[in-house]
């Protein structure tokens, strides 16, 4: 049975976010809210952790993990990032934007794309999010929430209400964040900044103002 952590959306209380980071510094997988939809995470260094995430979400090794950093400078150091790059990302975060980037090698092999050695990171407007970053230090894995069915095979989370979630994944989580608010269902726009000139993936939330910039 997971723990139900009840945290207030814009000012998070220290000593909660405090005891959720001495469970995920112990490799703890959490449920939480980002500003986009709900998310599976565990600390990014957390090796044991990782793999669950990836056991839970049925995702191939060879598949990236999105991981969350705190801002611009950390993304740096995780990440090879070119002069276009910078300039598009400074305008777009914090947000709903994933970066598909070349990983340095401070990311774990478990977590990049092992053939490109590229890795999707973000940096979320949430404030729960970043006093989680700012209290561990370390960034945090980051894959929408699935309800596992009956037959142990994921179900994507769209449409899926807040509370069902927690019901569906308090046995295969050790952590849950309820802000008693549902951030919704609209995943994060994909921008590949592997290339010279950056590229769009995926439209989601925010995709418009990123293909005004690409434009």
């Amino acid at each position: 049975m997971a723990i139900l952590y009840r945290i207030h959306p814009d000012n998070p209380q220290t000593d909660r976010i405090e005891r959720i980071v001495a469970d995920l510094r112990q490799g703890a997988v959490m449920l939480y809210p980002t500003d986009t939809v709900y998310a599976i995470g565990c600390d990014l260094n957390a090796q044991s952790a990782v793999k669950r995430v990836r056991q839970l979400k049925r995702m191939a090794n060879d598949k990236p993990l999105t991981f969350l950093c705190s801002s611009l400078s950390n993304i740096a150091q995780y990440a090879r990032v070119s002069d276009p790059a910078y300039r598009l990302m400074k305008r777009l975060i914090p947000g709903p934007y994933t970066f598909l980037l070349p990983a340095t090698k401070l990311v774990p092999r478990v977590v990049m794309n092992p053939k490109r050695k590229t890795t999707g990171i973000r940096v979320p407007k949430s404030p729960v999010c970043q006093n989680l970053l700012s209290a561990l230090g370390n960034p945090i894995i980051s894959t929408s929430a699935y309800a596992p069915s009956e037959d142990e095979n994921p179900l994507p989370q769209l449409g899926l209400e807040r509370m069902k979630l927690f019901d569906a994944l308090e046995s295969w989580v050790d952590l849950i964040i309820d802000t008693d608010f549902d951030p919704g269902f609209e995943v994060s726009t994909i921008l590949d900044m592997t290339q010279e000139i950056p590229q769009l993936v995926r439209q989601g939330r925010g995709w418009q103002a990123a293909q005004a910039f690409l434009e």
